[in-house]
């Protein structure tokens, strides 16, 4: 997004806002440690510090801080696309002498500037969630495998729709191509069966099958809006894939206000309490569970291993990035593919 916002912080023991930059960084330890020590500093950079999904990261973060003896700072963005107060946070960051930074991308190639001065200032930078484009612009990802969490519900969605003629509408994140957004989306086609021609891109399809998308800025409002257009223009969808569980539950909402619930298939990605909840009552037919609280732990681990003897983390077998695993969860399984039950995912969701 073009638009500059105000940069916000998290800290867990301070309550006051800062009244200016020098402030708001001197105030920016989150009760993990003091001033005037020798513990490093990890900084965690989130997209926004509301959405289950970095709450839980943020959770995760300050756990393995604690157990580390990190001084950990978070920041976050007001919205999914707010590159502005990425950069912010990282030139912070760097200027309070930051050992390793830890963060979600929000455009992964418009934040590749502030993070290659992070890095000549010699500042191990870790990509979470979302990779950047290119993907050595950091120095180690944590990361669901998004496209296979992506392909997951995609054939899971292609069994369900067996015999039935598919009418598929697309609800992603926003028209900025965002990496994330482009992973899950090609994947959920991928997995279906559909040519998606440019795999790095979202929207060149020729598929019949696909009879409209709508983005919806990865909220539960969002995915109301976007489903209620898609059902005045096409009222015979009959497979709704959702960029994550806030946009389900809010597409959810309109297919019910239009009496729809019975004729139309959800799926979506995340595996927050709220979105297995809606697998169990049957909202949402299945959903691809990440673990944003191992994908920060373990980013802040890696962090204190390099501020202590340089180690840098090393990529899964088969992945240019270090993979921290993706569960299928749905009470209808099918045939050839492994899932979980809601029960199982309500063990281990998060939010």
């Amino acid at each position: 997004m073009a638009h500059r916002v105000k940069l916000r912080h998290r800290a867990l023991a301070v309550s006051s806002a800062g009244i200016g930059l020098t402030l708001l960084l001197t105030s920016c330890g989150n009760g993990i440690s003091g001033q005037g020590d020798d513990k490093p500093i990890v900084g965690l950079v989130t997209k926004t510090d509301d959405n289950p999904f970095y709450v839980k990261m943020r959770e995760g973060a300050q756990k393995k801080a604690r157990e580390l003896g990190v001084d950990l700072r978070t920041f976050a963005g007001k919205g999914q696309a707010d590159n502005d107060s990425q950069v912010k946070a990282i030139e912070n960051l760097v200027a309070a002498g930051a050992k390793g930074i830890l963060i979600t991308p929000a455009d992964s190639g418009a934040i590749i500037p502030a993070i290659d001065r992070a890095r000549k200032a010699g500042v191990m930078v870790i990509a979470l969630d979302s990779p950047t484009e290119p993907a050595s612009a950091v120095d180690a990802t944590f990361a669901t495998d998004n496209r296979l969490a992506g392909r997951m519900i995609g054939k899971w969605a292609k069994g369900r729709m067996a015999g039935q003629r598919p009418r598929i509408a697309l609800l992603d994140l926003s028209s900025e191509q965002v990496k994330v957004d482009i992973l899950r989306n090609q994947g959920f086609l991928e997995g279906f069966g559909i040519d998606v021609r440019d795999p790095k891109r979202i929207g060149d399809e020729r598929d019949s099958r696909i009879v409209g998308r709508e983005v919806t800025g990865a909220n539960e409002e969002g995915g109301r809006d976007a489903m209620e257009k898609l059902l005045q223009k096409n009222g015979s969808i009959n497979l709704v894939y959702t960029i994550n569980e806030p946009a389900a539950a809010g597409a959810y909402q309109a297919i019910k206000a239009a009496g729809k619930q019975k004729d139309i298939t959800i799926v979506s990605i995340d595996g927050g309490c709220p979105g297995v909840k809606n697998v169990a009552s049957g909202a949402i037919g299945a959903t691809s569970m990440q673990f944003p609280g191992k994908m920060a732990a373990e980013g802040v681990a890696a962090a204190a291993a390099h501020a202590k003897d340089g180690d840098k983390p090393s990529a899964s077998s088969g992945h240019g990035f270090t993979n921290t695993g993706v569960s299928l969860i749905t009470d209808t399984p099918v045939s050839g593919l492994e899932s979980k039950k809601s029960d199982w995912g309500l063990r281990h969701c998060w939010g």
